[in-house]
């Protein structure tokens, strides 16, 4: 079976569709410390999905129990 390579160019509706499908996690953790001290720290992570898509995967790795408690 021979893999043929095909260029053609995405639109940005076919791209945006298979973000929201597949979604997109990006995970940021960044310390700044000057002789020891720490002077800032940032922790973040951003999952951009369709909501079908992130209960799906928050399921498998136990998030859904966060995601489902009303704020108080």
């Amino acid at each position: 079976m021979a893999v043929e390579k095909v260029n053609s160019s995405s639109s940005l509706a076919e791209v945006i569709d298979r973000i929201l499908d597949k979604g997109v996690v990006i995970d940021l953790w960044a310390r700044v410390s000057l002789v020891g001290i720490e002077l800032l720290a940032v922790e973040a992570r951003v999952v951009v999905a369709s909501v079908e898509t992130y209960l799906k995967y928050a399921e498998a790795v136990g998030l859904t129990s966060q995601a489902a408690v009303p704020a108080a």
